[in-house]
């Protein structure tokens, strides 16, 4: 297909106003400790329902165990080498609808966009995410990579990417401190250090800056992917502290109307289903926080037939919501009728112990967002509350007079603790990412600042000229006249970056 362009080597801007300044982004306050004043993202839950084994079935730490791969390499640590032929499979499986990332790698594999490359990566580890690694490694990248959160990694596939020669510390079911300490492995390698860094939630760019500053002499920019790790580096650009360029993928036309609202649409449904059976006809749902994650939970449970109303702090969503259909609320006034209370703001405490006391019995509580902050869980760990696993990542908490609350993922990331997302929308946001790091590993000096970018409008528009095969879709092509009455470039962009979706 004939997209009026070929793959750059590197993306040039148009122009300065092609360049995106940085904003504020709002600021949370009262983390818990120094290790975690970047995000929540490490006690998050990102894990594949799907797996193909739980942590569970070997109680022995991977940081205990010798293991090599087929090639006698050692520099891995994941639960067990043995699961790589079963990981290669469910890898094999979700590059069938990932094929615009795989055009992507045959595209770009002859130039080796990224040769010299050395990218420390912190993301999900999920059959999906192994797409992206690999085509990286395709790319002419070296790679070293953990987990962002301690639930996120299908074993499996650790174990395929560990076959594969990729230097992957990660397993399902980690403690902080193997957390910590998988990071740590990654960024400390005698005779490596990267000069790139891929992150989701900004642990790895925070523990790169607490324990080894000297790295980003070398780095040549930070790739992020998640409202929280975006909202970190916006505050060291703030304070004068970020020493190196960032791209601000989630911003990204592409992230946010299909990761966030497009993917989160499914993935309720299916985390839901999968964990407590319901049946949503009739059922009060109330959603805290209509932005794109809030809009796409919402648009599902309403084609189901709940009853669905909305809480908002900002008058522009909220008035959205009204004119989609959606009552907006505050919680406290409807919180006794709820059969659902389903939070999706990127905030803390927004579900806090007063509100789950009054809560009826069988309301059903989850998390959308990313961090694990939204739901108070820990208020809920007193000695006069019963905690009762049903099932995996389901739990029942009960109070004295016998109220039952039920409780997913421990208040973390629903979707991907509880089920899976499609691979497609995946392969978006892992297009995005890749190309993210070809433009600035090959962006020559001075044309990024020390400052926090947003994907050039060209970028974001090639991303999805590459998806669109999958539809059979064909673009109609502006004529030279309708070009300049437009004032467009017949190759784009064609959109201006004020432009809202």
């Amino acid at each position: 297909m004939n997209h009026g362009y070929d793959f750059p080597r590197q993306i040039q801007f148009a122009n300065q106003e092609e360049k995106q300044e940085f904003s504020k982004f709002p600021t949370k306050t009262g983390r818990r400790s120094l290790s975690r004043s970047i995000s929540q993202s490490s006690t998050d839950s990102y894990s594949s329902a799907a797996s193909y084994t739980d942590s569970s079935d070997d109680e022995t730490s991977p940081r205990e165990k010798s293991q090599v791969n087929s090639k006698g390499s050692s520099d891995f640590c994941v639960k067990n080498i043995k699961q790589a032929e079963f990981g290669r499979r469910e890898i094999e499986i979700a590059e069938q609808d990932m094929s615009a990332l795989i055009s992507l790698r045959k595209r770009a594999q002859g130039e080796k966009p990224l040769a010299g490359a050395k990218v420390v990566g912190c993301t999900h580890i999920t059959a999906q995410t192994a797409v992206l690694i690999e085509t990286l490694v395709a790319l002419g990248a070296q790679c070293r990579w953990t987990a962002c959160n301690i639930y996120s990694t299908q074993n499996e596939v650790a174990a395929a990417l560990a076959e594969s020669g990729v230097s992957v510390f990660a397993w399902k079911g980690e403690s902080e401190d193997d957390f910590w300490w998988c990071i740590d492995r990654c960024v400390n390698m005698e005779g490596w250090q990267a000069n790139m860094i891929l992150d989701d939630g900004g642990d790895l760019t925070h523990w790169v800056y607490k324990k080894y500053p000297s790295v980003f002499k070398k780095v040549r920019g930070i790739v992020e992917e998640s409202v929280t790790g975006v909202h970190r580096l916006y505050q060291l650009s703030k304070a004068g502290k970020l020493c190196v360029p960032a791209m601000n993928v989630n911003d990204s036309v592409t992230k946010q109307k299909f990761d966030n609202l497009y993917c989160c649409r499914e993935s309720i449904l299916d985390g839901l289903k999968r964990t407590t059976d319901v049946m949503f006809g009739g059922k009060q749902v109330v959603v805290c926080g209509y932005g794109e994650v809030g809009k796409g939970c919402c648009s599902a449970l309403k084609a189901l037939g709940a009853i669905v109303c909305v809480t908002e702090i900002d008058p522009i969503c909220a008035l959205q919501a009204c004119m989609d259909g959606f009552k907006v609320v505050k919680l406290n006034e409807v919180v006794r009728q709820m059969d659902m209370v389903i939070t999706c703001t990127g905030n803390k405490n927004v579900v806090t112990r007063e509100l789950l006391d009054r809560m009826k019995n069988g309301c059903i509580v989850c998390n959308m967002g990313h961090s694990n902050t939204e739901i108070d869980v820990a208020s809920l760990r007193t000695p006069e509350l019963t905690w009762e696993r049903v099932r995996s990542q389901v739990d029942h908490v009960i109070w004295p007079d016998g109220k039952r609350v039920i409780l997913l993922a421990e208040g973390r990331l629903l979707n991907l603790s509880c089920s899976t997302v499609p691979s497609f929308v995946l392969s978006i946001t892992a297009t995005t990412q890749a190309l993210a790091l070809i433009e600035l590993y090959n962006a020559p000096e001075g044309r990024y600042k020390q400052d926090v970018y947003l994907l050039p409008k060209k970028m974001d528009e090639y991303v999805a000229s590459l998806h669109l095969p999958n539809f059979d879709a064909h673009l109609t092509e502006l004529s030279d006249e309708q070009a300049k009455y437009m004032g467009l470039n017949k190759n784009g962009p064609f959109k201006p970056n004020y432009y809202r979706y």
